[in-house]
């Protein structure tokens, strides 16, 4: 007698939903941010977690915060190919002068790149599409094997983050921003507590430093992050920005 068919069991296979990330946030709600990093880090999420930098103007204060803990946490950087110099000079001083052992660049597909920026000029004309390609298709790939992350954003840095929380759903994974709350006196502060050394661009004008192309200088009274994408209706890569219903990548 032929068997029947055995039926499969459909199984979520997205770690973090947003009601787990909120029960984190009430969870640490009030926890301080060496603590958080050193429970999460040590414990629950030990071996499934990567740190995303920018290795930006601020960058430095949470790398630092993340290194008391647990220097062999993988760090992620995206090497969009139109990056400063000086962030990448930046990037290898501040990873050896913190001791991280597990450094990792990702960077846009090559295939893509001939197929949809050949010219090496989207940003100029499409920099939603840019980002898509030299950002967040990377990020995808380098955060495959990890179901958490932490990035370095802040409430203050725009309007678009303020009230943001320390803890979000991501495509199913638990995105940590450990920073959320902090302002700019506080991470001065810090910086100078622990005298880190400042991204070289930064005193000449740029608070916020992205790809080369699409970062200007800020002026006085300007929002932090007005120098980039200047002139497009833009405050945001994609990478934290949720797509679409519907809406497919361009990459």
């Amino acid at each position: 007698m032929a068997s029947s068919a055995r039926r499969l069991d459909l199984i979520d296979v997205a770690p973090f939903s947003p009601d787990d990330a909120a029960a984190m946030e009430a969870r640490y709600a009030g926890v301080g941010t060496g603590d958080l990093l050193g429970e999460l880090l040590t414990g629950e999420l030990k071996g499934r977690i990567a740190a995303v930098s920018s290795f930006g103007a601020e960058s430095a204060v949470l790398l630092h915060l993340i290194a008391q803990v647990d220097r062999d946490v993988p760090v992620i950087f995206l090497n969009t190919q139109k990056i400063f110099g000086e962030t990448l000079a930046y990037r290898d001083q501040l990873s050896e002068m913190l001791g991280f052992t597990d450094l990792r660049v990702f960077r846009p597909d090559p295939h893509r790149l001939a197929e949809k920026d050949a010219t090496g000029l989207r940003w100029n004309y499409d920099p939603d599409g840019c980002c898509d390609l030299r950002k967040v298709e990377p990020l995808r790939r380098a955060l495959a094997p990890f179901d958490s992350w932490i990035s370095g954003r802040k409430g203050f840095q725009a309007g678009t983050r303020i009230a943001m929380p320390r803890f979000e759903e991501d495509e199913g994974r638990l995105k940590i921003n450990p920073l959320a709350d902090w302002d700019k006196d506080r991470l001065e502060a810090y910086f100078a507590e622990h005298r880190l050394p400042r991204h070289p661009l930064e005193a000449q004008g740029y608070p916020s430093i992205g790809c080369a192309p699409c970062t200007s200088k800020v002026q006085p009274g300007e929002d932090p992050r007005a120098g980039r994408w200047r002139g497009w209706d833009k405050v945001e890569c994609g990478i934290h920005v949720p797509e679409k219903p519907g809406e497919e990548p361009v990459f």
